[in-house]
């Protein structure tokens, strides 16, 4: 005879905490409260509890561990929204609003929406006590720093002051079932970014931004993206890359996603002057829907075009292949891949993919600067590419 023993759950309620959930009184203090208790249960995998039918108003704060639990679950059944003025983030670092740092075995999932009220930022990121000509940015809503075995599922997230997620050196990571949405005007509000992060995967997600969609940066491995619906937005990046200096990422994998009105579709950025490398990458299974430059590189990337370096060092580009990609574009120019002459774009591969102009007897047409690659089955013909 087998038995099952089950592991008992110790649950946290907020409200228990003495959290207040009418979305106007700051509960920060009463997470922060339920937090720690939760941290430190002994207990096997311990959940914190975001009740329904209430709103919880949080100024920015972090979740910190590491916690005496090998997993912890934070299940978000009701909404938190941010302070939805500029006025109230004074005193505090702007770059975010929510971080959790240095937990294992995390999982926050729920049907519950984050809100980062975030259109007083997008016009005017920049604090009024802050540096006349800095360049500023709007908070990133959620931050997942140096957790590894994350899990992330079910959640709304909306309208951040800047990026709405951000994933950095965290491994084992996997993003799932998640909508994220933000008006097309609204400026760096990308949808998920990962940077120095690996084994990450990043399934059935509907994301609809002002900026990318997904953008993968520096120091990431083992990344893999499907099912993904994206748009309005600017598409799903890998970069922009060497900004910094030197950076790496390898083996990324994005595979039947649907971009819609997207400004670009699928593209590898990276500024002059980088050192590194960006390798092992495919777009597989792509359904482009009136996209504006559909499949980009762009090894000359400077998106203000002001005091634009050019340096002959790069990002060296390298097995990069595009396959069973179709669907329509708003511009003619539909292939652009330009690489730099010192450290050009190798092993390039396009097959079977058929891209169209969205108005009907447009001529449409690949450019190539440094390129070296092979077609099969593809229009337009990308005879531009060197062998």
């Amino acid at each position: 005879m087998v038995s099952f023993v089950l592991n008992k759950t110790t649950t946290f309620n907020v409200m228990d905490s003495e959290a207040t959930g009418d979305g106007k009184t700051d509960d920060s203090h009463a997470f922060l409260k339920a937090w720690k208790a939760v941290c430190q249960s002994q207990v096997s995998h311990p959940v914190l509890v975001i009740p329904a039918q209430r709103t919880f108003l949080l100024k920015p704060l972090t979740f910190k561990g590491p916690c005496e639990s090998s997993g912890i679950f934070v299940q978000i059944f009701g909404n938190i929204v941010a302070p939805d003025r500029q006025s109230a983030w004074k005193g505090y670092h702007i770059n975010s609003w929510i971080v959790f740092e240095n937990i294992n075995q995390l999982t926050v999932n729920g049907s519950g929406q984050i809100d980062g009220q975030g259109s007083a930022w997008w016009m005017h990121p920049c604090l009024p006590d802050q540096s006349h000509g800095q360049k500023c940015k709007g908070p990133t809503a959620m931050i997942f720093r140096r957790c590894n075995g994350l899990r992330l599922n079910g959640l709304t997230h909306k309208n951040s002051p800047g990026s709405h997620i951000i994933v950095t050196a965290s491994n084992d990571v996997v993003i799932s079932n998640l909508h994220i949405v933000a008006p097309e005007n609204s400026r760096n509000t990308d949808g998920i970014d990962i940077a120095s992060s690996s084994k990450v995967k990043i399934s059935d997600c509907q994301i609809h931004t002002g900026d990318d969609c997904i953008a993968i940066e520096g120091g990431s491995s083992n990344i893999n993206i499907t099912n993904v619906i994206c748009g309005p937005g600017h598409g799903i990046s890998i970069g922009a890359l060497g900004h910094g200096g030197y950076d790496t990422v390898e083996e990324v994998h994005v595979k039947n996603c649907t971009l819609t009105g997207t400004t670009n579709g699928v593209r590898i950025k990276s500024w002059q002057g980088g050192k590194g490398f960006a390798k092992k990458i495919s777009f597989e299974q792509i359904k482009f829907v009136s996209v504006d430059n559909p499949i980009t590189i762009n090894q000359f990337y400077c998106p203000n075009r002001q005091k634009c370096p050019n340096k002959t060092s790069a990002i060296a580009l390298s097995d990069i292949s595009y396959s069973k990609i179709v669907g329509t574009s708003i511009t003619d120019q539909v292939i652009n891949l330009s690489c730099s002459e010192t450290f050009g774009c190798t092993g390039i591969a396009f097959d079977d993919v058929y891209l169209t102009s969205k108005t009907p007897g447009n001529k449409v047409y690949a450019k190539c600067i440094n390129a070296q690659g092979k077609f099969s089955h593809t229009l337009p013909t990308v005879t531009c590419l060197q062998i």
